[in-house]
């Protein structure tokens, strides 16, 4: 038989192979799932910590940020602040701290009253009581008043201004603005016997003739003119514990020497 006889004798063979893909272990899904698991047992876990190194009270205050517990009253307490509360300034509270109410009492008397804390409070009390009562009359004055913490006390500012200076540029004569906050200032001081200190303070301004007057020489002048005037003004000399000057040396705008709220006096109300 010839070899192509051969060839057509032999039967075909058809193979079939079947690809099974699996789509990625069913998709991935269970990867899903797994994470979710893993992500509530870090959170179980976390909880059970939580609970082991923090305090009762300490739970109740995380209880507290989440579902508050503190009841609201519907009935008016007869005050204007939250709650329907009065404010923390009542008339009792004024009548301890001496910033107000209807009998003034000195700060310093014998007590819990006499704690630096109380001390600090009722100063800061004083001087926004201040503040509020020259919005009230004029406003003027306000923009002319700052108040500041420091590790010494707390820093009443009278701080100058374009329009209406508290001294005539280059010289120590006070104001009319200089006296009247002056005054308002001394019928605060008179409220707490906390000592005073006196520091003024100048512009970048020079001097044409520095050899013989400069801004230190008017800082220590505008200190002590304003001395005088408290002085005058009922403060006892024995509560000013300092009267200094700090020339330019301390500006109130550092990025600008030349500003005129850099020409200020410095009232520290010495509560440490």
């Amino acid at each position: 038989m010839s070899n192509t006889a051969r060839a057509e004798a032999q039967p075909i063979i058809i193979k079939k192979k079947k690809v099974v893909h699996g789509d990625g272990h069913h998709g991935g899904a269970w990867k899903v799932a797994y994470a979710d698991f893993v992500t509530a047992m870090m959170a179980f876990f976390l909880l059970m910590w939580l609970l082991n190194a923090t305090t009762e009270q300490q739970r109740k205050g995380i209880a507290d940020y989440f579902n508050p517990s503190i009841p609201i009253s519907r009935v008016s307490g007869g005050g204007t602040d939250g709650l329907n509360g009065s404010s923390m300034f009542t008339e009792q509270t004024y009548a301890n701290m001496g910033t107000g109410a209807t009998q003034n009492r000195k700060v310093g008397s014998a007590g819990a009253e006499n704690s630096p804390e109380n001390n600090d409070e009722s100063v800061t009390a004083s001087l926004q009581q201040l503040t509020e009562n020259l919005q009230e009359s004029e406003g003027k004055l306000t923009e002319h008043l700052m108040v500041k913490l420091s590790p010494e006390g707390i820093i009443l500012e009278l701080v100058d201004s374009e329009d209406t200076p508290l001294f005539p540029l280059g010289t120590s004569q006070p104001s009319t603005l200089l006296n009247d906050l002056l005054t308002a200032v001394s019928d605060t001081f008179d409220l707490f016997d906390n000592n005073i200190k006196i520091v003024g303070h100048t512009d970048g301004t020079k001097f044409k003739r520095s050899e013989s007057y400069n801004n230190w020489d008017l800082s220590v002048d505008r200190a002590n003119t304003a001395r005088r005037m408290l002085e005058s003004k009922g403060i006892s000399a024995g509560r000013l514990r300092e009267v200094s000057g700090k020339a330019d040396t301390e500006p109130l705008i550092p990025n600008d020497p030349l500003a005129p709220q850099n020409r200020r006096i410095s009232l520290v109300i010495l509560t440490n």
